[in-house]
């Protein structure tokens, strides 16, 4: 009798965290489904290139994908190449692990403007993500950064960051020319609220400190309704504004500077043919604690602007969706329809489950969960050989790139890297990406 064999669809940190604990706890077979052909989502293609360290946890991923029960189907995308029917015949649960992928909109005038993006297409630019839709043109005096999260850093930082640190990173060489021509000298990053409420991690914030050449501002006036001291999970952040704060003359004069922006939200985006200005709302907060606008405006001179206020995942075709909280709607990692019924079979993991919270390593109790509900609901195994998922993917048109078609792309990258003296140069093209996983191209 075959062993049961179980669908993860998403090779980011949810998926593989579920996978690898399916296969310590129980003697299933996995099939690690992802539309793209290259593994580890996020991790490969959201952490910031200058990040390494956060990156470093590709190695501990990597080792679900080798293991002997574990299978990579990259290049399959659920929807277009397979559908709920055929993984509900192929294999005896699916675990739904695809992340949230798409930035909420600003909802302010002039957001479609050239010059006006969302924070998920910049980061998947310079990440070298092959869904990215436009080459970048950073040729603008400054730029605003909308959110006050460490996606937001972490776009200021590259930003600001001298080109030659990048040029010791990952990024595509396309990317590294652009950022090397760039004429952004001012970053401003918006929060809505003040900033003892910023969703800033303190050791993201300690990281601006080590930029070479880069001054971060920050007005006194707007530290003031903050209390003295360092109690409370919000305060060592505010505590490293007030450094910033009181050594403002300095910082003002290097050569790239961040500003930040408390109390601010954005009220429209202004321009002709592109964005020329970021018409600003001072906000304050209601009784409820929510900001709100006050009626005072003024504008900022940028030419870019970029919106970091949060993340949603897409509807699977399907499949039920919560549209409020943008998830799968669940119990437990139980995929449930609007009556609370589980749809058998249905799994969900990572933020597709739970929404856009907490850090990579949180997937790994969120994964837990999930793999506990599969493993306590198999009870009478029914999947088909690896042969047969195999042939029928074939006989879908699917071209599959497994895990040795990645390690090809990935021998290229390194290669790659080598001839600019890096550790590899990401290859960020669809038709190249398949080519070399299939063997065609090198």
């Amino acid at each position: 009798m075959l062993p049961a064999r179980i669908a993860v669809v998403g090779a980011g940190p949810a998926g593989l965290f579920a996978a690898a604990d399916l296969v310590r706890r129980s003697d299933v077979v996995v099939d690690v489904i992802d539309r793209v052909p290259a593994p580890f989502g996020l991790v490969r293609y959201g952490v910031a290139p200058d990040h390494p360290k956060i990156k470093s946890v590709v190695r501990s991923l990597q080792r679900a994908l080798e293991h002997d029960r574990v299978r990579f189907v990259g290049n399959v995308e659920y929807g277009r190449d397979v559908d709920r029917a055929f993984l509900d015949l192929h294999y005896d649960a699916t675990i739904f692990a695809t992340g949230a992928l798409n930035s909420r909109p600003l909802g302010v005038a002039g957001e479609d403007l050239p010059g006006s993006c969302s924070a998920s297409d910049f980061v998947s630019w310079y990440n070298g993500h092959p869904d990215a839709v436009r080459m970048f043109v950073l040729d603008s005096q400054a730029a605003a950064v909308v959110g006050a999260g460490n996606v937001a850093l972490d776009i200021a930082r590259l930003l600001t960051r001298q080109v030659g640190a990048l040029a010791l990173t990952d990024v595509p060489s396309a990317v590294l020319e652009a950022f090397a021509a760039s004429t952004v000298r001012d970053v401003h990053i918006l929060c809505r609220r003040g900033a003892a409420q910023t969703k800033f991690t303190t050791k993201e914030l300690l990281d601006l400190r080590e930029l070479r050449g880069v001054g971060v501002l920050v007005d006194p006036e707007e530290l003031r309704d903050v209390p003295a001291g360092t109690g409370g999970p919000v305060m060592p952040n505010a505590e490293v504004f007030r450094t910033w704060a009181a050594d403002r003359v300095a910082q003002q004069a290097a050569p790239h500077r961040i500003h930040f922006h408390f109390w601010s939200r954005p009220a429209a985006i202004e321009g002709v043919e592109r964005v020329e200005a970021l018409r600003v709302e001072r906000t304050k907060l209601d009784e409820e604690g929510a900001a709100q606008g006050t009626g005072e405006f003024r504008a900022l001179d940028v030419g870019l602007v970029l919106s970091s206020v949060g993340y949603r995942s897409n509807p699977l075709p399907g499949l039920p969706y919560d549209p409020v909280r943008g998830i799968l709607p669940n119990v437990s990692g139980r995929v449930v329809d609007d009556r609370g019924t589980h749809l058998s079979g249905q799994y969900v993991t990572g933020w597709l489950k739970r929404g856009p919270q907490g850090v990579i390593g949180t997937n790994k109790a969120d994964a837990a969960e999930t793999v506990t509900a599969v493993l306590e609901d198999l009870l009478h195994p029914h999947a088909r050989s690896a042969g047969a998922v195999d042939d029928a993917l074939t006989a879908l048109g699917a071209e599959v790139i497994d895990y040795v078609g990645w390690q090809r792309i990935d021998a290229q990258e390194v290669l790659r890297g080598q001839a600019s003296s890096r550790d590899r140069a990401k290859i960020s093209d669809w038709a190249e990406l398949r080519a070399i996983g299939a063997g065609r191209s090198v």
